[in-house]
């Protein structure tokens, strides 16, 4: 039987590493779900969350020459556009606690469009040439060693 890429499918976990856990599939293949694909919250240890025996649902994400990437916490259905995680309080800033809220600095006119490369290197090279000439003219009466210029 051969695995689809993105289908759904029963295994039994087989084996349990410090880097994620073997599921065998239907047909003897075996799969890895990488500890960042055990659970949607922060894994520390997979053993937490999975033991040896363990019967579970996973997707197949990937499989290149033999080895088959899975993940759990992508076989479990959503809703649509719900996140597989709760988004971070908003920071409490210096801004927030004179209840000016949230800045976008955009909306105030202060927006600049981005430089290209061509642009950024242009000016370092202008800027650069400038420190040299003024360097240049600095250091051209400093020269001679001892017993230089005295007067």
């Amino acid at each position: 039987m051969s695995i689809e890429i993105g289908s759904k499918v029963q295994g039994k976990v087989t084996g349990i590493t410090n880097f994620g856990a073997f599921v065998e599939l239907p047909g003897g293949t075996t799969g890895l779900v990488h500890i960042s694909e055990v659970a949607d919250s922060y894994v520390k240890d997979v053993n937490d969350h999975l033991k040896v025996g363990d019967e579970v649902t996973v997707k197949v994400l990937s499989e290149k020459e033999g080895k088959i990437a899975l993940s759990i916490k992508k076989a479990v259905d959503r809703p649509e556009g719900q996140s597989s995680y709760s988004p971070r309080p908003p920071r409490q800033g210096r801004d927030d606690r004179r209840g000016g809220g949230s800045r976008d600095f955009r909306s105030k006119g202060n927006f600049k469009p981005k430089e290209s490369f061509e642009d950024k290197m242009a000016k370092f090279l202008k800027s650069s040439e400038e420190n040299i000439s003024s360097l240049k003219r600095n250091t051209e009466g400093k020269r001679g060693g001892r017993g230089g210029r005295r007067g």
